[in-house]
């Protein structure tokens, strides 16, 4: 019967049991505390590349692992063990086992199932085929595996199995390993680079009580030893700002954020970023930032900054593409939302075009946000950083230098998502408290992902903020383009995933 029977899986596990009590009885585990290898696979398959086939090295090795694939043959045995680095084969002799001790070799090849982890010694040598084999000589039971893995032609084939079920996923796929390998260098890269021009990463509160920093809607919480309602955070602008009132010229901070959002190929309610302040900057300053450094982790991740995403080809070396909100829609759309003298008028032609006007749209400036959300972004493939949005949609952001109406703001597009957003940060604490008024009336209104009003927050303007450029970068998607991975479920390894219905399927997401 297949593995994936719940009948078959059940028989299997009891039989496994069954081995791991044997193994007890004979002093072989079935759960070992420690195990010391010598050499990891990658390293012995590397150094001893040179062994030719049919030959023998009396080198004495000994190397830990999973067993992936196992063939008995007669007086003969071929298992695969992997590490995190690689794998490597096994090859058990029934004579050379015997010789050390009796019934060694009946019980490795009855009792070590695939799946089993695996403490083993011995020397190496090179089959007739080319492969680079473990002699054993001296065996142990690591951990006893009581599920069987997934069938090793098919894979995990399920694909909501392989979020559900991540540790299945990483046994068996090296891509997904890869992928979260490659996700923690990136990590890495990015602190590196900053921490190299003098940011420092300060953390900042997760529980909140006024969240704030972006249009979203909280998780709420309760604090019970102070009766206190909490949120957990939506950003960590504010926070980060408040240091650099506080004196600090350049902080960020990378970690967790939360959403209550809805899931998708693009969307998880808890995501990573990096926000970066840096203060006697602006936006022009935060872009040559974001496009110097993406492109720096690009090339020491990818050793190119031209990489492929869904067979498109992508280009990440600076300059990139810079291009106003207005310039994009009028392009895209023919519409000029700067001849509009109201909200209806903007409505009217947008309904002209096929373009949906929302109420909750109640401006000419949200609704050139919605043009450009429903006509433009997915046409933004290369690199593109889109400047100059409405005030309305902007609470945060500096009044533009020489457009009225507008902010000094971009936002980051590339293969037709938004990457980053950044500032040029709003400093003066009267127009800022007005504008989060108006946030907190629209939030009163209905309008859940409004923000409110942080009285501290604007007390810390009142201290004085010196000129400063923000930024934020999605790390989930900015992993997803530098992966290739299709879903932002690829990047993140526990996902959050719709409960499972009752014959085993979970509702589908865009």
């Amino acid at each position: 019967m297949a593995p994936d029977c719940p009948v078959a899986v059940s028989e299997l596990r009891d039989t496994r049991l069954d081995k791991a009590k044997t193994l007890e009885e004979l002093g072989q585990g079935p759960y070992a505390v420690t195990f010391t290898p010598s050499d990891r696979m990658a390293e012995l398959q590397e150094t001893h590349a040179d062994l030719p086939k049919g030959e023998e090295r009396d080198v004495s090795v000994s190397v830990a692992g999973r067993v992936m694939t196992r063939r008995v043959m007669g007086k003969l045995a071929f298992f695969t063990l992997a590490d995190e680095t690689g794998s490597i084969q096994l090859f058990l002799e029934k004579a050379g086992l015997e010789a050390q001790q009796e019934g060694w070799f009946k019980q490795i090849t009855s009792l070590v199932d695939s799946g089993d982890w695996l403490g083993v010694s011995g020397t190496l040598r090179r089959t007739d085929r080319g492969e680079l084999s473990v002699k054993v000589s001296d065996w142990r039971m690591l951990t006893k595996a009581l599920q069987p893995l997934p069938d090793k032609w098919h894979g995990l084939a399920d694909v909501e199995k392989r979020y559900r079920q991540r540790y299945l996923d990483l046994v068996v796929s090296p891509d997904s390993r890869e992928t979260f390998r490659r996700r923690a260098r990136l990590v890495s890269g990015i602190r590196r680079w900053l921490d190299q021009r003098d940011f420092l990463e300060i953390e900042t509160p997760v529980l909140q009580s006024e969240p704030g920093g972006a249009d979203a809607r909280p998780f709420e919480t309760h604090h019970n030893a102070l009766d206190l309602p909490l949120t957990l955070r939506i950003a960590t602008e504010l926070h980060l700002k408040r240091l650099v009132v506080g004196g600090f010229e350049r902080v960020y901070e990378l970690g967790r954020i939360f959403r209550n959002e809805g899931v998708s190929t693009r969307h998880n309610p808890e995501f990573t970023s990096v926000e970066i302040y840096q203060a006697y900057s602006d936006y022009i300053g935060m872009m040559e930032l974001t496009e110097q450094m993406i492109a720096v982790v690009c090339e020491e991740g990818c050793g190119t900054t031209t990489i492929t995403y869904q067979g498109t080809n992508i280009d990440l070396a600076p300059p990139w593409r810079r291009a106003t909100m207005h310039e994009l829609v009028q392009d895209v759309t023919g519409l000029d939302f700067n001849s509009y003298s109201s909200r209806e008028a903007a409505a009217a032609a947008m309904t002209a075009k096929g373009l949906h006007a929302p109420e909750l749209a109640d401006s000419v400036g949200r609704l050139l946000n919605e043009a450009f959300e429903q006509a433009v972004e997915t046409t933004l493939i290369q690199p593109t950083f889109v400047t100059d949005y409405p005030v309305e949609i902007s609470p945060l952001a500096r009044p533009h230098r020489s457009k009225p109406g507008l902010v000094e703001r971009f936002e980051l597009f590339i293969v037709g998502r938004e990457h980053a957003n950044a500032f040029s940060e709003l400093t003066d604490p009267v127009d800022q408290r007005q504008r989060l008024e108006a946030q907190q009336a629209r939030k009163a209104a209905g309008d859940l992902e409004a923000q409110g009003l942080d009285e501290d927050f604007v007390m810390a303007l009142e201290v004085g903020m010196p000129p400063t450029g923000g930024l934020g970068i999605g790390i989930d998607r900015l992993v997803m383009l530098l992966t290739d991975s299709p879903s932002i479920r690829d990047v993140i390894a526990f996902p959050l995933l719709r409960p499972e219905s009752r014959n085993g399927e979970s509702p589908s997401v865009e």
